[in-house]
């Protein structure tokens, strides 16, 4: 049986509503986009394999490593959640100044990637809160 990952939250412990499961290889695009686009902020991003064990619970989230600000993405969730943790953590950066591609900025602004970035082929509007 396929073990699955377990739900997106946002800092104040809400879920992030929608279901990022069903991508295309647009959303692979989008989080490589996504990936640039915060290194470009000064936030390192690291995709790993974060380990699950009895007694505490690791996700996907920024923290300080020897002074730097790290994005640590786990590797096993779906391209599209991975995609809604980099959405999340982006929002919450000032974004004024740098350049961003139209469809990104819709995406980054509205939280949906359907309407955002044309995707197509799924049933219906994603939103990622920050």
């Amino acid at each position: 049986m396929e073990e699955r990952p377990e739900s997106l939250y946002n800092r104040d412990g809400t879920a992030i509503e929608g279901s990022y499961r069903k991508m295309s290889r647009r959303s692979e695009q989008l989080c490589e986009e996504l990936k640039t686009l915060a290194e470009r902020v000064g936030l390192k991003v690291r995709e790993e394999i974060l380990l699950r064990e009895v007694g505490y619970h690791a996700r996907s989230g920024t923290c300080s490593v020897r002074g730097e600000e790290v994005l640590f993405v786990d590797r096993s969730l779906p391209a599209g959640d991975r995609v809604a943790v980099l959405i999340c953590e982006l929002r919450r950066r000032d974004l004024h100044g740098v350049y961003i591609s139209p469809a990104l900025r819709r995406l980054l602004e509205r939280g949906t990637i359907d309407e955002a970035s044309g995707a197509s082929g799924s049933s219906g509007p994603r939103q990622a809160r920050p």
